[in-house]
């Protein structure tokens, strides 16, 4: 099953917030982002400074699935772990599951050793609340409710 297709309570929002910030403590990264491979953001928590959550995001989730065609010519399904050095910042990418990945954005104040094995450890305790949010009955109602006669007409009809 997709995470889009998945639904994502306010109990699972809180158990990742709180994944996300245990990681963000024990890692030194400044923020941290789930996001899932299309590059939609689920999830967030760091330092609060102007970043632009959804162009990094898209990005992220581009190069990341980008690799999986080199990954594929040396035998590789995926690389699981993308790592990008700057000058003041650096992204270290990874894979959470199937459908989702963990972006950690931090500077010289950590290693890329400390966010990478906090990483991987933040990555199995999301992975596990996703698969119990996709393992989870779906709602009835307003999720799976068949549109009504007035959502189903056209939203334009053209002139005569």
């Amino acid at each position: 099953m997709k995470l889009r297709d998945t639904v994502i309570q306010e109990g699972d929002a809180a158990r990742i917030q709180e994944i996300l910030t245990r990681f963000l403590g024990d890692s030194g990264a400044g923020e941290a982002l789930l996001i899932d491979r299309g590059g939609q953001l689920l999830a967030m928590d760091g330092v609060s400074r102007t970043l632009d959550t959804v162009s990094i995001s898209a990005l992220a989730a581009a190069a990341f699935s980008s690799t999986a065609a080199m990954a594929q010519l040396l035998g590789e399904t995926e690389f699981t772990v993308l790592f990008h050095e700057g000058a003041k910042w650096s992204i270290h990418v990874s894979t959470v599951d199937k459908e989702a990945i963990l972006l950690a954005i931090f500077d010289d104040r950590t290693t890329v050793g400390m966010v990478r094995i906090f990483a991987k450890e933040a990555s199995r305790a999301v992975g596990t609340v996703l698969g119990e949010a996709r393992a989870r009955p779906k709602p009835a109602g307003e999720f799976a409710a068949p549109l009504s006669p007035s959502e189903a007409r056209p939203a334009w009809t053209p002139p005569a």
